[in-house]
């Protein structure tokens, strides 16, 4: 079986794990669509996650300091201090280990080869668009309990 088969149980199966249901699936789909895949599929230049990424990593860092905020903290360095240490490649990485994420991935070929997830920031780089998406779907506060559910940030 290729990564192309069973789309919409990988899509659900991954809804389930972050407590979150698309409105728009197509953007969870493009969250678990890495550009060599794209490429190496002839799939659009905009299906891959790469801005999703980016647009999630400021989502996470805007939920933080708001939880921060919200827990009391509010000098700058004591800020920045927490953010720092909730918010780091291996923390991402572990969330993303957690809930399985590498598994629902389409990698491109030659990184399936090489396990990629298995080191470095490419799963948390992934975990980011995911929370991108959810963004996108949902706005901030979906987000923001995403990040709740999977242990990042504390409840309100």
């Amino acid at each position: 079986m290729n990564q192309w088969e069973n789309s919409n149980r990988n899509l659900r199966a991954v809804e389930e794990r972050i407590g979150y249901t698309f409105r728009n699936p197509s953007l969870l789909e493009r969250a678990l669509t890495r550009l060599a895949c794209t490429l190496e599929t002839g799939l659009p230049p905009e299906m891959h996650m790469d801005a999703l990424a980016t647009l999630g990593d400021a989502v996470i860092n805007v939920a933080v300091v708001e939880a921060v905020v919200a827990e009391g903290v509010h000098d700058k360095g004591a800020i920045t201090n927490r953010k720092m240490n909730l918010v780091n490649m291996s923390r991402l990485r572990a969330l993303a280990e957690e809930i399985g994420l590498a598994e629902h991935v389409r990698w491109g070929k030659g990184e399936a080869a090489q396990r990629v997830w298995t080191s470095g920031r490419v799963l948390a780089e992934c975990l980011e668009a995911l929370i991108g998406a959810v963004y996108l779907d949902g706005g901030m506060e979906p987000a923001a309990e995403v990040l709740r559910r999977l242990g990042l940030i504390k409840r309100a």
